[in-house]
């Protein structure tokens, strides 16, 4: 097992605990939803990522038929120019090399957009799979944008209209706590692909995507540091029993 890379099997793994977690203790909650939702995202994009990674082999045959093509037509020139001591032969030679330096520049172009052109089509699936986790992350955050600690602490009069908030200060801060750790494992899959495909716009994008999670998951902890510091804060309730030693007379 290297500790260098990413594990896809072990990510998958970590997130099927995380689902479990969230189901035993919130059984009826949508996050548990979202769970189930991102451990199959999980395994759908272990196959991508690995097909992705996978060399095309059209292309990979196009560009040894392009390389072929022009070493046969380089021989070919090389063999149709006869170079004769004593003999004007110049013209010819001329021709040749103009001929040979032709087949160098379009073989040339041909590899250049072949090879290219398997990049630009892995870039091109891996966005568009990318996108999935930055709608996965705005979601686990509508999840957690009701989840405000102030309500709880200040225990003010709901309104008709205010949403149910049946958890307690425990119960708050392991449901806060579950949103964080999915940002954070919905990051890891994506980077996913960028460690198959280590392109430079791909790159930014997963760059960009750990910048949303690290964001989101910032004001997360704002809310779980609020509930902590405000439960160190309260006085201990410990009623020590009355002392039941007669008083000397």
């Amino acid at each position: 097992m290297s500790y260098r890379t990413l594990d896809a099997t072990q990510i998958i793994e970590t997130l099927r605990r995380l689902e479990q977690r969230i189901s035993e203790r919130f059984p009826a909650s949508g996050l548990a939803k979202v769970g189930r939702e991102l451990v199959a995202i999980a395994e759908t994009t272990q196959r991508k990522s690995e097909a992705i990674a996978a060399p095309n082999v059209a292309l990979r045959a196009a560009i040894a038929a392009a390389l072929v093509a022009g070493v046969t037509g380089l021989v070919y020139v090389a063999l149709s120019v006869k170079l004769q001591i004593g003999q004007a032969e110049i013209f010819g030679v001329f021709q040749g090399v103009e001929a040979a330096m032709n087949i160098v520049v379009l073989v040339g172009a041909a590899l250049f957009f072949l090879i290219s052109l398997e990049t630009r089509i892995k870039r091109r699936r891996a966005l568009r799979d990318l996108h999935v986790f930055r709608s996965i992350a705005h979601v686990i955050d509508m999840h957690q944008l009701t989840k405000d600690p102030s309500v709880l602490l200040m225990r003010n009069a709901p309104t008709a209209s205010s949403p149910k908030r049946p958890m307690d200060r425990f119960e708050l801060i392991r449901y806060l706590d579950y949103c964080s750790e999915m940002l954070s494992l919905a990051n890891k899959l994506a980077a996913l692909y960028a460690q198959k495909l280590p392109d430079p716009v791909l790159i930014d994008a997963v760059n960009d995507i750990e910048q949303l999670s690290t964001n989101l998951s910032s004001k997360i902890w704002q809310k779980i540091t609020i509930l902590e510091s405000h439960e160190a804060a309260v006085p201990s309730t410990d009623v020590r029993p009355p002392d039941r030693r007669e008083a000397p007379r």
